[in-house]
């Protein structure tokens, strides 16, 4: 093959995969935040990210004519407040999608606009393999029956063990109630999503929780080549081993702090896309269907804000009660 030939492949590869990515936009605005035409629509972008506000942009606007896109200055860790001129922006919107590299979520902005009633989809992270053949290139209609239809089997259950292949099994009780609304499908007013969507996740109570766990795909967004083990009794953390990398390691004793008696373990969940890959990014992987992962808060003080690390398990065994939900990585339906 000539060097013409691969430039022709090049670019018909490029068209290809920027077909997807406004298919992949398209579906964001049609089928999960289902955009009327008479609705205002604010997509947030900041220069990570600007490829994909735009295609969001270009889609929304085959709907609404009311669409605006601001980009903002990255800011520098999820949770950080958006500038007060994107704030305000948020609060007058029927439909928000903030596609930034950190999250909004937990934002008194985000909150502030959910109050208000914008429907809100966060896509911190997001990229455009995601959108090329990862997680938003999934079926998210089937995606929210697959997850509606979970709730008989989960109402019942209240205590989990999940156990890694060696044998080390960490277990605990939720708090509450399973959440079953992380489907991708955000069309009520003040309503929250993440995209790509497809999990099912609860609330820990921690002082049930005794074991030890192993993380093993991604310590907050970033790959693991070995697993991280957490130690736990009684809900105190008695022990995280740190990583031999050494930014790795840096930001696991950047998230420790001296203060590993007051880091709880607070919420688990499941992934149920079946698109969706590990990527390195939470937002992706926490949905990869037969992963589960769970969330580490470190509570903040007078002199320091909260801090939060999701651990990605990817070849556990989930257990609810006497019922295998998960085998060793494997969804069981």
């Amino acid at each position: 093959m000539g060097a013409a030939d691969e430039d022709v492949d090049a670019v018909a590869e490029q068209l290809d995969e920027d077909e997807k990515i406004r298919n992949s936009a398209k579906t964001v605005i049609e089928t999960c935040m289902q955009l009327r035409s008479h609705e205002n629509l604010l997509i947030i972008t900041d220069p990570n990210t600007a490829e994909i506000g735009q295609a969001l942009y270009e889609a929304g606007s085959q709907i609404s004519d009311r669409v605006l896109m601001v980009m903002m200055p990255s800011t520098h860790r999820h949770g950080q407040e958006p500038p007060s001129p994107v704030a305000d922006l948020m609060r007058r919107q029927h439909v928000v999608i903030a596609a930034t590299r950190y999250s909004l979520t937990h934002t008194r902005a985000r909150l502030v606009s959910s109050k208000d009633g914008a429907r809100i989809a966060t896509m911190p992270g997001v990229s455009r393999s995601m959108l090329i053949e990862g997680g938003m290139t999934a079926d998210f209609d089937e995606l929210q029956s697959h997850i509606a239809s979970m709730a008989r089997v989960l109402r019942k259950h209240r205590n989990i063990t999940i156990s890694s292949q060696d044998g080390e099994s960490l277990e605990f009780s939720i708090a509450g109630r399973w959440n079953l609304e992380d489907n991708g499908i955000c069309n009520r007013p003040g309503q929250v999503t993440n995209l790509p969507a497809g999990k099912i996740f609860a609330e820990v109570k921690p002082e049930s929780v005794t074991g030890v766990i192993k993380i093993n795909g991604t310590w907050d967004s970033v790959s693991l080549s070995q697993p991280i083990s957490i130690l736990v009794d009684e809900g105190k953390i008695v022990d995280i081993q740190e990583s031999n990398e050494g930014d790795l390691n840096e930001q696991i004793i950047e998230f420790i702090d001296e203060r590993m008696d007051s880091i709880k373990i607070i919420e688990f969940g499941f992934g149920m896309n079946p698109k969706a890959r590990i990527s390195g990014s939470a937002l992706e992987d926490e949905k990869v269907l037969g992963s589960c992962y769970i969330v580490l808060q470190q509570p903040a003080t007078r002199r320091t804000h909260e801090l939060r690390a999701t651990g990605i398990l990817t070849d556990a065994t989930v257990s609810l009660g006497d019922k295998t939900l998960i085998k060793n990585g494997k969804f069981k339906n």
